[in-house]
C-alpha cells in the first residue's frame, strides 16, 4: 500500500510503499476513505514530541471496513468506520471506571514476539503511530480503536470526528462539564477550538468569546456559535474578555500549547472559573500562575482527547452532524491526495485555515 513515511523529524513525509499484515485476533483491516491533517500531528513530525522511527503518521481518520481478525464483536467487512487513538483494553481501572481516554494498557498492540503490523520496504518492522498510522491506504487496528457509523455519513466530514470534534467536543461536555448559561472563551480557532466554540454553543452556553490572530479564523468561530470574537494582536486580551464579561468566564478552553495562552486562560478565569488545557504542551514548558488566585477557587485541567467514550460519542457526534447542529463542512478548507501531504502541513505551519483532509481514492 502507499504510505506517507516520516524518516526523521523537520523532514519532507517520503510516499512509499509499505507492507501491511493480515486481521489477527481483534484486529480490524480498513481501507482509508480520508485522513484529517491535525496539529498533534505537526508536533511530531517537527520534533517537539518523540516518536520512534520510522513511522507513518495521521490519526484522524475514517474508512471503511475490509477485513476482520477472529474474535471482532464491534465491526463487519463493509462498516463505516471512524478511528480513534484512544485504544482501550476495556478491563484497567481507566476503563473500568469510564476514563477510556486514559488507558495505557498494550493490549491493543501487538507483542514485540509477534510479526509487526507494518513492514517498511527493506523489510524492518514500521512503528504505528499512536495505534493508527493513518496516512496510508490502509490501517490495521485494534477494535477498541475504531466505531461504526451509519453510512449516510460523508466519510470526509467523518474524519474529523477522530480527533478535532472529539477533543473540542469531549472537552466541553465530559472534561468541563460546562452548564447552560455560562460564559466561554476559546482561545485558538483552529479545527479543534472551532470544535470547542461550535459545542459549547451545543451544551448552552450563554456567551461564547473567541480568540484568534486570523480574522479568518475569526469570521469562522462566528459561523460556528461565538457570540464574541477577539483578535489577540489588537491588544490585552484579557482586558477585553474581562469588559465582555464583567469581571472574567466560567470556563476558558486553551487550544494552541503554549506557555503565554495557557496562562491567559487561567488568568482570565472569574471566581470559582475552570480553565482547560486541550493543546500539546511542548516537554519541559512550565506553567506560571498566581497562587493567591486559587484563594479565588479557580481550576486548572487538562483534557486529553476530550475525555472521550468514543464508542459511544462519535455516533452521537454524527448524528448531531446529520442534524444540522454540527459544523464540519465549513471546517475543511481543503482537500488534497495524499501527494500532497506535505503542502497539508505546510500550511498547518502558516495556521490560516482551520483543516486540510487528505482524500484516498
Amino acid at each position: 500500500m502507499k504510505a506517507a513515511v516520516l524518516h526523521q523529524p523537520r523532514t519532507p513525509l517520503v510516499i512509499e510503499d509499505v507492507a501491511i499484515g493480515k486481521p489477527g485476533p481483534r484486529e480490524v483491516l480498513v481501507r482509508t476513505a480520508a485522513v484529517g491533517v491535525c496539529h498533534s500531528d505537526l508536533h511530531f513530525v517537527d520534533g517537539a514530541y518523540p516518536h520512534p522511527l520510522p513511522t507513518i503518521p495521521g490519526h484522524e481518520a475514517a474508512g471503511v471496513v475490509e477485513q476482520v481478525g477472529a474474535e471482532v464483536r464491534t465491526v463487519k467487512p463493509g462498516d463505516h468506520v471512524i478511528t480513534c487513538l484512544s485504544a482501550y483494553c476495556g478491563h484497567c481501572e481507566h476503563c473500568l471506571t469510564g476514563h477510556l481516554s486514559l488507558c495505557t494498557e498494550p493490549d491493543t498492540r501487538r507483542r514485540e514476539d509477534e510479526a509487526p503490523r507494518l513492514v517498511a520496504p527493506h523489510g524492518k518492522a514500521m512503528h504505528q503511530f499512536l495505534n493508527l498510522s493513518a496516512f496510508a491506504e490502509q490501517m490495521l487496528i485494534h477494535e477498541h480503536a475504531l466505531v461504526a457509523i451509519r453510512r449516510d455519513m460523508p466519510l470526509d466530514r467523518a474524519a474529523l470526528i477522530g480527533c478535532a470534534v472529539t477533543t473540542g467536543m469531549g472537552a466541553v461536555i465530559h472534561t468541563a462539564r460546562v452548564q447552560p448559561g455560562e460564559t466561554v472563551a476559546v482561545i485558538g480557532c483552529g479545527g479543534i477550538g472551532l470544535a470547542t466554540v461550535n459545542s459549547a454553543a451545543i451544551a448552552g452556553a450563554g456567551r461564547i468569546i473567541a480568540i484568534d490572530r486570523v480574522p479568518g479564523k475569526l469570521q469562522l468561530a462566528r459561523e460556528f456559535g461565538a457570540t464574541d470574537v477577539i483578535d489577540a494582536s489588537d491588544g490585552n486580551v484579557l482586558d477585553a474578555v474581562r469588559t465582555l464579561t464583567g469581571g472574567g468566564v466560567h470556563h476558558a478552553f486553551e487550544a494552541i500549547g503554549l506557555k503565554e495562552t495557557t496562562e491567559q486562560a487561567f488568568a482570565m478565569l472569574r471566581r470559582g472559573g475552570t480553565a482547560t488545557v486541550i493543546g500539546m504542551i511542548a516537554p519541559g514548558v512550565k506553567i506560571e500562575l498566581k497562587g493567591s488566585d486559587f484563594l479565588g477557587e479557580k481550576r486548572i485541567q487538562g483534557s486529553l482527547m476530550g475525555s472521550n467514550r468514543f464508542p459511544v460519542d462519535m455516533p452521537r457526534m454524527v448524528d448531531f452532524y446529520m442534524a444540522g447542529r454540527l459544523h464540519l463542512d465549513a471546517l475543511i478548507a481543503q482537500r488534497l491526495p495524499l501527494a500532497r501531504i506535505n503542502d497539508a502541513f505546510d500550511e498547518l505551519r502558516r495556521g490560516e485555515l482551520a483543516r486540510s483532509v487528505i482524500l484516498f481514492d
